[in-house]
């Protein structure tokens, strides 16, 4: 069992917090806001792209040695037209460097809250990319994932981050114009 503290308590922080809870794991939900402690030895950041740095300023000290699962997609939100991360980086990457002495693993960014509380797309178990340069950390949380009956895809290092989080924006972008449903994504099968 793996104690997964999740910072944030909107649509994706409450379905990551009922997955983790569905494979039998602990969980503690955070709100944003708060500062209350973080237990977790999985730390996941439900929170927009804008709050990475303030939690990773405030919180430094309590995620060191922590795996810390980002969710973001660092997008526009004025115009959803466009990344605001360099072109070679990512948030992951930018989180990353916040928190060196972390584990940081990007994962849930290219699913919808919806996908992870059916558990399916397209009548396939829902595919969960993960991006990381820590075996051990991807293993963890691929772990929580697998537990829920989704399925946990290794995508590669933590510079898979940057696809990932075209993918992510892809999606959003999609699903705000109406040309993709909040309710769709994909699966990968074997």
């Amino acid at each position: 069992m793996t104690a997964v503290s999740i910072i944030g308590t909107g649509n994706m922080g409450s379905a990551i917090a009922a997955l983790a809870q569905q494979g039998g794991h602990d969980v503690q939900s955070i709100a944003h806001a708060s500062d209350e402690a973080v237990t977790g030895d999985v730390v996941v950041l439900a929170v927009p792209y804008p709050a990475l740095g303030e939690i990773a300023e405030a919180r430094r000290e309590q995620l060191a040695g922590k795996v810390v699962v980002d969710i973001t997609n660092p997008l526009d939100f004025e115009t959803f037209d466009a990344l605001v991360v360099p072109a070679d980086g990512s948030a992951a990457s930018e989180l990353a460097a916040a928190l060196p002495d972390a584990h940081v693993v990007k994962a849930f960014n290219t699913n919808f809250a919806a996908t992870l509380a059916s558990g399916t797309v397209g009548g396939q178990p829902t595919t969960v990319l993960l991006a990381g340069d820590d075996a051990d950390a991807k293993a963890r949380v691929a772990g929580v994932v697998a537990d829920a009956g989704l399925s946990p895809v290794d995508a590669g290092g933590l510079r898979r981050a940057r696809e990932l989080e075209a993918l992510g924006f892809l999606q959003l972008t999609l699903a705000v114009a109406e040309k993709a449903s909040w309710t769709g994504g994909f699966a990968l099968r074997d």
